[in-house]
């Protein structure tokens, strides 16, 4: 009876890889396609955009530096595959006015036709506990972090639908998965876009339009090292018990989910075990993927309980630490 159901287990899940690629989304074909970068001046942002550019789409930066876009469009330039390739730059902030971000969005339709790729990939961190973080602050990175991936996604939705095809992109991070200290305000503002693909996810998927959530790591860029400055002992040492990523490996794995129409996008073992804990309603686009999520949820929630159990840990020794160094400026 044993052997029946193992022979039973074993050829399920042979037909489940064989049927997975009649149901997954067609590849999105890069060469000639136009690809919008937001945030693309530097860091993941700039690397997606290097990624696709070797592999001959057209591309469009947008960020608010314009000497930075400069930089980036002659750094992108050197990566050419073909002669006819462009890359067109646009300085504008995507998460202050709307009109601004369907304006420059169109301009670049105009130069390059249809956006069949946009990558939302403008965004910041500040680091703080709760009580120390201003209000603005919250408001910025919601702002910056949510509304700067809701406008532009906006802006080329209507044209993806009538065209039946395209793929968006959201940045979002591990930070997006789970809450940690710290990271009250970035968390929040990370949670956000994931609640924002899985709706949009559900309304494009029968117009071939496919929604990616990526969650990388802590990544070696500008704005991880600006993240820093004001990050707390106990957020520096949770970060610590992972390996910081470059910004290429990170892109090159967004780019590829992206093409392939994957809902999720995560980097590493690390990455690939939160996503199947965190993957609850979402999408799914095999069903062996699915079934891969069902066969290690168990197993993973039990490493997720050492992993909790250790940054309650350094919070607990942080405080300690703090309450000890207090009570000796009082004594001395």
């Amino acid at each position: 009876m044993l052997l029946l159901a193992a022979a039973f287990l074993v050829a399920f899940v042979l037909l489940l890889y064989m049927v997975s690629p009649l149901i997954s989304p067609k590849p999105l074909a890069l060469p000639g396609a136009h690809v919008v970068v937001t945030g693309g001046s530097s860091g993941i942002g700039k690397c997606i955009a290097i990624e696709c550019y070797k592999q001959g789409a057209f591309i469009t930066l947008v960020a608010r530096n314009e000497d930075k876009l400069l930089q980036a469009k002659k750094e992108i330039e050197k990566h050419s595959v073909n002669d006819k390739q462009v890359v067109l730059c646009i300085s504008v902030d995507v998460s202050q006015d709307y009109s601004q971000v369907e304006n420059v969005i169109k301009q670049a339709q105009e130069k390059l036709g249809p956006v069949d790729m946009l990558v939302n990939c403008a965004g910041m961190s500040l680091a703080g506990k709760f009580e120390d973080l201003e209000v603005s602050t919250f408001e910025r990175l919601m702002s910056v972090n949510y509304l700067g991936s809701v406008y532009p996604s906006r802006a080329v939705i209507t044209t993806m639908k009538e065209r039946r095809v395209g793929r968006i992109v959201f940045v979002s991070s591990q930070a997006g998965q789970l809450g940690l200290f710290g990271f009250t305000a970035y968390s929040s503002s990370k949670f956000a876009i994931r609640g924002l693909a899985e709706a949009l996810q559900m309304e494009v998927k029968p117009y071939n339009v496919y929604v990616t959530v990526a969650y990388p790591p802590d990544t070696d860029t500008p704005g991880f090292a600006e993240e820093n400055k004001t990050k707390p002992l106990e957020t520096r040492l949770i970060s610590e018990t992972t390996s910081v990523c470059k910004p290429e490996q990170v892109a090159k794995q967004i780019v590829k989910d992206a093409i392939q129409g994957n809902f999720n996008s995560s980097i590493g073992s690390d990455g690939y075990m939160l996503s199947s804990l965190t993957c609850g309603m979402a999408p799914v686009t095999s069903i062996t993927e699915g079934l891969q999520q069902v066969v290690t949820m168990g197993l993973f929630r039990t490493i997720a309980l050492f992993y909790l159990g250790s940054f309650d840990s350094i919070v607990r020794r942080c405080m300690m630490q703090r309450a000890k160094s207090e009570i000796a400026d009082k004594t001395a």
